[in-house]
């Protein structure tokens, strides 16, 4: 299971209207790409995440997503990452690799 968070770095609607946010809620299909570049080519690597998509809403379940988020990244705990900031779960159904990783 991964968590994804919607931060307060500045956006064009409120975080509700998001294309993201609508998409998940229409179809909750997704895909969650992890790569790696170089430019020795022998080095590229990706992991593609295939899976479902959904916004959680249960308060205890989104506290613990949120504190993990801020724990793995710093920038989170310096305000970017609200308390109330929509959390997505993405529940993973099929992973594919490739490269050297």
């Amino acid at each position: 299971m991964f968590y994804s968070a919607i931060d307060r770095k500045p956006k064009q609607v409120p975080a509700s209207q998001l294309a993201r946010v609508k998409n998940i809620e229409q179809t909750p299909q997704v895909a969650l790409l992890i790569d790696e570049y170089d430019e020795d080519w022998t080095r590229l690597w990706y992991v593609l995440v295939r899976g479902g998509a959904e916004l959680v809403s249960d308060p205890a379940e989104r506290k613990r997503a949120l504190e993990q988020l801020r724990t793995k990244y710093p920038q989170y705990r310096s305000g970017m990452l609200t308390d109330d900031a929509p959390v997505i779960r993405i529940t993973p159904e099929r992973v594919i690799s490739w490269g050297k990783i």
